[in-house]
């Protein structure tokens, strides 16, 4: 069995999960998130808890089995607590300033780039070198996260370019002097 898939998920008080027809809605004091599944996985919400089982032991139907229960966690708490993404840029004259409905990213190139978001995700530009990135849907706060970071990646010689909070950038020698 599943050790992921056979815990039960914990429901926190103001939030409410509906199953039907393939579709699983969770309500919370953040928002609403929609997530359809899988039917061989089978969900039912009993004792402010809600349980997944499987219908079989193939591979797939096993992996299915703890993905959704991992989603379930991740809606609960999104619309709960919410998720961030802190991103902090690196660089002399790279910035972020937020312009209008979009972001706009000063990043070395010859022009600025400008990033409008998702109507779910909200972005924050505390300092010129730091981007926060937050919503509910943890998958969609992440992907938003990840393109802000593809606009210029960090280097391995200087370490300039858009990083996640915490991440460590290894670092390559540059070139030796000669004889």
């Amino acid at each position: 069995m599943s050790r992921i898939g056979k815990k039960p998920i914990e429901i926190k008080k103001g939030v409410t999960v509906e199953v039907k027809d393939g579709v699983i809605k969770v309500k919370g004091p953040k928002g609403d998130l929609i997530q359809t599944y899988d039917p061989r996985i089978s969900i039912k919400v009993e004792n402010n808890q809600v349980i997944l089982e499987r219908s079989s032991d193939e591979k797939q139907v096993r992996a299915l089995h703890g993905l959704y229960r991992s989603l379930i966690q991740n809606m609960i708490i999104g619309t709960t607590e919410g998720y961030t993404r802190k991103l902090e840029i690196i660089g002399v004259g790279y910035r972020a300033e937020w312009k209008g409905r979009g972001l706009q990213l000063a990043l070395g190139y010859s022009h600025p780039l400008f990033f409008i978001p998702p109507k779910d995700v909200k972005i924050e530009v505390p300092q010129p070198t730091s981007i926060v990135v937050s919503g509910i849907d943890k998958q969609l706060v992440g992907q938003v996260a990840a393109k802000i970071r593809s606009f210029r990646p960090p280097e391995p010689y200087k370490g300039k370019g858009i990083k996640y909070e915490g991440e460590v950038i290894l670092r390559k020698a540059g070139k030796t002097a000669g004889k």
